[in-house]
């Protein structure tokens, strides 16, 4: 906000008595509103930014793990899942990806992270999307790739 100064003579009748007016070194007062002090926005101490920190190095990880179970569970999918057939090797790999999701929320919660009550669903939804994706695409990359010499489908190989 630009401060200006106060007009420190008193107003002229004629405009003729303006080129005549002396001026006065009067101190300049500043109104209330304009005060010298600038307030400065109060910063955080920093435990606070520790303990944002340690909560992002905590999610980070989740997020890390989540990714690497993903790859690693889609994988185990493919085997474990070899017996059955049909409709129900989809479901049995989808129940098995959940289970796998809730014992990564399981080792969240085992991670005491602190976190305000806006939070709390990030340990729910931290890397929800790359999980289930990554689990789908390394799922079904193996499987095809397993199963592509047994699969007569006219290209060879």
């Amino acid at each position: 906000m630009a401060k200006h100064k106060k007009k420190t003579s008193e107003p002229t009748s004629q405009p003729e008595d303006s080129k005549k007016e002396s001026f006065e070194n009067k101190s300049e007062e500043t109104p209330d509103t304009e005060s010298g002090e600038t307030s400065t926005p109060p910063t955080e101490p920093i435990t606070n930014i520790a303990e944002k920190s340690e909560k992002d190095r905590k999610l980070n990880k989740l997020f890390w793990l989540r990714v690497s179970l993903a790859i690693i569970a889609g994988t185990i999918a493919t085997f474990i899942f070899e017996d059955i057939e049909g409709e129900e090797r989809r479901w049995a790999s989808i129940a098995f990806m959940i289970i796998i999701f809730i014992g990564t929320i399981i080792v969240a919660k085992g991670m005491k992270m602190q976190l305000p009550s806006s939070d709390r669903k990030k340990i729910v939804t931290q890397g929800i999307g790359s999980y289930i994706f990554l689990y789908l695409f390394t799922w079904i990359v193996t499987y095809t790739l397993v199963h592509s010499g047994s699969v007569s489908s006219g290209i060879n190989l």
